[in-house]
């Protein structure tokens, strides 16, 4: 397989001045990782560059665009409770975005068969017009828009399997039928939005579709949500391409949420979404915070885009597993009737 790689030094600039879960020492877990490991070598490395203004505002507002760039003039601002800048953050956040589009536009164009982008600063959290839940310009919906102008992809899945549901993201396609969001989510929990009778608005009812999990949940049901929901409305969307949200702190152990996915259920997704869209599949990093499962989570799945199989992973759905998936599965039957 031929798997392009996104990761850049100046990602690891984005830092602030007191001790915050979203730093660069996650980047530098993952990436040391998979240079020990010997996976690095195997990829092509895809450089990082400035995400343009046309392409940032297919999706945010000129204002917000031109806010993200205004915090290179300060040492340090704090933006919301959560969400801080430094004088690199602008420059970051736009390699973010611009690596992205250009991996996705490589594995579009067949020069790369899959990829996975090693993001900072994340980005599903981004609004049109603000930043929010460590997250500046939405990576994954600015790449998607990209896809779909150059004429590279038609119709383009986005699952999301971060702990925190994307509200970015889904509100940057709710009334789109060309856009299909999938997530998975720990509900209710930050940033509040993300349950199961959100299925979209006007033309796009029906291509948003959140899996709003109680804490608890491991690779059994993460796997029975993709067999039982995800892969029967992707085969009957069929996507030209799809993008993954990849945050890694539905891990168990991550300090930040209640989820129990493994590494090997990480990779287990990862090898059930190359089914669809003729594996043209590339994952973009989002949250996660214990250095160790986002390091190892990462390997995993970066294995199976190089051609490994994916990891068994055993065990039955819990019956409270089961019962909210019925619960998804009624709400959107009346779009996708081979649910």
């Amino acid at each position: 397989m031929k798997t392009g790689l996104v990761f850049d030094e100046r990602f690891l600039r984005h830092r602030a001045p007191y001790a915050h879960p979203e730093h660069p020492g996650r980047l530098e877990a993952i990436d040391g990782r998979l240079e020990r490991e010997g996976l690095k070598a195997l990829c092509r490395g895809v450089p990082a560059r400035p995400a343009k203004d046309e392409e940032l505002e297919r999706i945010h507002d000129s204002r917000l665009v031109a806010l993200v760039d205004e915090t290179a003039q300060h040492d340090f601002l704090q933006l919301d409770p959560d969400t801080y800048t430094c004088r690199d953050t602008a420059l970051a956040a736009r390699l973010a975005a611009g690596g992205l589009v250009d991996l996705c536009a490589e594995v579009a164009g067949g020069r790369l068969d899959n990829g996975f982008a090693l993001l900072r600063p994340p980005g599903h959290h981004a609004e049109a017009d603000r930043p929010m839940g460590f997250c500046l310009f939405n990576n994954v919906a600015v790449a998607a828009k990209a896809l779909q102008s150059s004429g590279a992809a038609k119709k383009i899945l986005i699952v999301d399997w971060d702990l925190h549901h994307g509200n970015g993201t889904q509100n940057s396609f709710w009334e789109d039928p060309s856009v299909l969001y999938f997530s998975t989510h720990q509900f209710p929990f930050y940033p509040g939005s993300g349950a199961i009778d959100e299925v979209g608005g006007g033309a796009g009812r029906g291509f948003t579709v959140n899996v709003a999990w109680g804490e608890g949940m491991g690779d059994a049901e993460y796997l029975d949500a993709f067999d039982r929901v995800l892969l029967p409305i992707g085969r009957s969307f069929a996507p030209d391409f799809v993008i993954v949200s990849c945050g890694f702190d539905a891990a168990d152990g991550d300090p930040l949420g209640g989820m129990r996915l493994s590494p090997a259920g990480y990779g287990a997704m990862t090898a059930k979404l190359q089914e669809l869209a003729g594996g043209r599949l590339v994952l973009a990093l989002e949250g996660g915070y214990d250095l160790n499962a986002i390091a190892r989570s990462a390997e995993a799945c970066l294995r199976v885009l190089l051609g490994e199989p994916g990891p068994p992973v055993a065990g039955p759905s819990p019956s409270r597993a089961r019962r909210l998936l019925d619960d998804v599965v009624r709400a959107q039957k009346p779009f996708w009737p081979s649910l």
